[in-house]
């Protein structure tokens, strides 16, 4: 099935608002989304040359972006990276663009694969969708939006932790359900 960027935008929206607020994954989601402060940028990019572009043009487009307009960003990269292990390796690269950016301290990326796997896990381990998304996705966080959220949340450090202990409760199948819920075509 070849999506439209609307369906996959929308597929994506439904992913935070489904598993990422839903779960309280991150809790500090539901404001930017609520007030939609989220950009959603859908790469055409089939390789990692052309996606070297889509990363520097939305690390510019966040950096300059007034942040009452976009608080964050999620770069969706529905043609590239079937393969989770190519698309970690891409994840250093990506660093060698913040640094030759000077971003390093200013824009953060959280990563997320349909196949994402801790080092430590095993791939059927539940803890790993605390990162799987429906599409391969780099999300641009400020910050200073961290840097916020800190002063607001008793220990921000703990939330990957209980995330992976709610997964734990919640059970593979699920969290299974919950992310097939979010696509489109689940409704017809």
């Amino acid at each position: 099935m070849n999506n439209t960027d609307e369906t996959i935008i929308e597929e994506t929206r439904r992913w935070i608002k489904t598993i990422v607020i839903g779960n309280n994954f991150c809790p500090f989601a539901a404001k930017p989304f609520s007030e939609d402060k989220i950009r959603y940028f859908v790469s055409p990019a089939e390789n990692e040359a052309v996606l070297v572009d889509d990363v520097v043009n939305e690390l510019i487009l966040l950096r300059d972006a007034d942040p009452a307009e976009i608080e964050t960003s999620v770069l969706l990269v529905p043609n590239c990276f079937e393969n989770f292990e190519d698309y970690n390796q891409f994840l250093s690269l990506v660093d060698v663009i913040l640094e030759k950016l000077a971003l390093e301290g200013v824009i953060q990326i959280a990563s997320f694969h349909p196949d994402y796997c801790f080092e430590n896990l095993s791939s059927d381990d539940v803890r790993n969708y605390t990162n799987r998304s429906l599409y391969p996705m780099f999300h641009l966080i400020r910050e200073e939006s961290v840097e916020r959220a800190r002063t607001f949340h008793p220990d921000i450090d703990a939330i990957p932790e209980q995330n992976m202990d709610r997964l734990q409760s919640l059970g593979v199948n699920k969290i299974i359900k919950q992310l097939s819920s979010c696509h489109l075509r689940s409704e017809t």
